[in-house]
């Protein structure tokens, strides 16, 4: 049986690994006490899964794991055993069993972001508004991906257009600027919050402090006939 379960990942665990977020988990479900399923063979392991790794130095409200268990618990006490069991800045919000007939992984295809930082220039807040107008007007926006193939790293050219879902213009005060911005994400394509930036820059007058860039996941969400839902759905 498959428990789907919503976390929080924030402040200075942003800067842990998404491998040792897993290591992390693999310990929370020990000392929890956890029912959960174990993999066979010589070095058997923990059957769980995490649905988009969150990169490194971005914090989160809205992640998602899928538990396969031993036996069904319910999901109060999983909640509670979790939460007890984890650092502060960790936190199982949700959970829910599912028929485990979609992996988690294969099922998100957006995330939701709220991005801020400081700007070189000195812009009105009217004009900031025309400037992310002006990107979604566009058919095509070509950016350079770092891809990596057989430890390989290279660059390669894309159109990120369809991987941009919507922007929203959320504050400017004193050179500091918010954008809410729903992104591409998953086995149907992956829009690094960085390289829509580098976008931004690229086709817009708005010009980032790079060093000031905060960057906080709300959601994931998955999509079925043309509309976004959550995974708990």
């Amino acid at each position: 049986m498959i428990l789907r379960a919503k976390f929080t990942k924030e402040n200075y665990l942003k800067y842990i690994s998404h491998l040792d977020t897993m290591r992390l988990f693999q310990r929370a479900f020990r000392i929890a006490d956890i029912p959960i399923k174990y993999s066979e063979g010589f070095n058997p392991h923990p059957k769980f899964s995490i649905g988009s790794a969150l990169s490194l130095g971005i914090s989160s409200e809205g992640e998602y794991m899928d538990i396969e268990l031993e036996e069904k618990m319910s999901v109060e006490k999983f909640i509670e055993r979790m939460n007890k069991a984890l650092p502060d800045n960790m936190r199982i919000v949700k959970g829910k069993y599912v028929d485990g007939s979609s992996s988690i992984s294969s099922i998100i295809s957006w995330a939701f972001y709220n991005i801020s930082f400081e700007l070189e220039n000195g812009l009105t807040h009217e004009k900031v508004q025309s400037e992310i107008e002006k990107i979604l007007s566009l058919d095509e926006i070509i950016v350079k991906k770092e891809k990596r193939k057989k430890g390989r790293i290279y660059e390669k050219e894309e159109n990120i257009r369809e991987q941009i879902g919507n922007l929203n213009f959320k504050d400017l005060k004193a050179r500091k600027i918010e954008i809410e911005a729903l992104l591409k994400t998953g086995d149907s394509g992956n829009l690094k919050p960085i390289d829509f930036l580098k976008a931004l820059e690229k086709y817009t007058d708005i010009r980032i402090i790079y060093d000031t860039v905060k960057i906080h996941r709300i959601e994931l969400y998955s999509e079925k006939d043309n509309k976004i839902e959550s995974p708990l759905v």
